[in-house]
């Protein structure tokens, strides 16, 4: 079968990688080699459904308790390793933030794998750190994985695969068309995974802005993710291949692309600092903003526009969503094109309503 893919994020270069497996792939996209302005390479690539279930819905939590199970077996596949890492997270707070804490587990809709820590724990979990905080929770079950090595892990997949790589600024979709370049190329069926470049035809898509800072440090060693809660600007920290950290705020609710502020900066860099002095002589190799793309629920959706498919809105999980919603995503073009191919993204494990609640019509999207 002849099929577009259209958009090479990581949801992108997941979907085509695996049709690839069964079908004859064409995948449009205005960078193939790093995608570096995709939500997915500026992502800090945490695997946190505990963490996140504290703001994302039953859905979102339960998608993400599959793709937890899902990712090491789609590592396992490619040729080319990818850092992956199940050590868990470490939420912590400062003392005059113990408020915080307690808050964070109230409202916790998932509870798996979570164990209070004191600070004699915490020491043994991150020596490095020891006596700077007093309280915490270690959510044992959590994982990351390095997301620039599994672009390009993916990446060498698809040409090994043999995946036709179209170079385009813009493309339009319609039904199972697609318009770039200056030509008109029609396929079987189209897979529409362009985040926010997709907000021509979803016009109630918005960006919902991320920063992240990028040091080498190597006089720190952090052994798992960190988040520090902080009522005004919570962060996170993510330990990197090569001593490389990964320094983010969860979200800005804002459109804007521009470079990272001063002030967002400064911000990032005092909170890590206040976690770890060896911060202080960290080298910054990079201050990235991105938009995440969202639907007004923030929900994932998939959405059938005749032979197109659509996948979009996994808002800022996108890593934690990924193969699960793949997997719904190819289950329902099997259904919609009467094939009977298995994939190794399978979805049997969650019920049919979470499959009902991705899944839905184009119109008034």
């Amino acid at each position: 079968m002849k099929i577009a893919v259209v958009g090479s994020g990581l949801v992108g270069r997941l979907l085509a990688w695996q049709l690839s497996q069964h079908h004859q792939i064409t995948l449009y996209d205005k960078d193939f080699k790093t995608a570096k302005h995709s939500a997915g390479f500026i992502a800090a690539a945490m695997l946190a459904p505990v963490a996140e279930s504290v703001i994302a819905s039953q859905l979102v939590v339960g998608l993400g308790q599959l793709s937890v199970k899902l990712w090491p077996n789609i590592l396992s596949q490619l040729k080319q390793p990818v850092f992956y890492q199940q050590a868990g997270s470490l939420i912590l707070a400062h003392a005059q933030d113990r408020g915080d804490l307690t808050s964070f587990c109230q409202r916790l809709k998932l509870q798996d794998g979570l164990t209070q820590v004191n600070s004699q724990q915490i020491a043994e979990l991150e020596p490095q750190i020891q006596g700077r905080f007093h309280q915490g929770v270690w959510l044992e079950n959590e994982a990351q994985i390095d997301n620039r090595a599994l672009y390009q892990a993916l990446l060498h997949a698809l040409v090994n695969a043999g995946v036709q790589q179209i170079e385009t600024t813009h493309a339009d979709i319609t039904d199972n068309r697609v318009y770039a370049n200056g030509e008109q190329t029609d396929f079987d069926w189209v897979f529409d995974c362009r985040g926010l470049g997709a907000q021509v035809d979803l016009k109630k898509l918005r960006g919902v802005r991320g920063e992240v800072a990028r040091v080498y440090a190597p006089e720190v060693k952090l052994n798992r993710p960190i988040r520090l809660l902080h009522p005004r600007y919570p962060i996170y920290i993510v330990p990197k291949p090569n001593h490389e950290y990964v320094i983010g705020a969860t979200e800005i609710e804002s459109d804007s692309d521009k470079a990272m502020t001063v002030r967002s900066a400064l911000e990032l860099l005092s909170a890590a600092y206040s976690v770890h002095s060896g911060f202080a002589e960290a080298q910054i190799t990079s201050l990235d903003a991105g938009l995440r793309p969202s639907l007004p629920d923030n929900e994932p959706a998939i959405i059938t526009d005749g032979k197109c498919i659509r996948i979009n809105s996994l808002y800022r999980h996108g890593y934690l969503l990924a193969p699960a919603v793949i997997a719904h995503a190819l289950n329902l073009f099997n259904q919609l094109s009467e094939q009977q191919t298995r994939y190794f993204y399978q979805a049997e494990q969650l019920s049919e309503s979470h499959f009902s609640q991705l899944t839905g019509h184009f119109e008034g999207k």
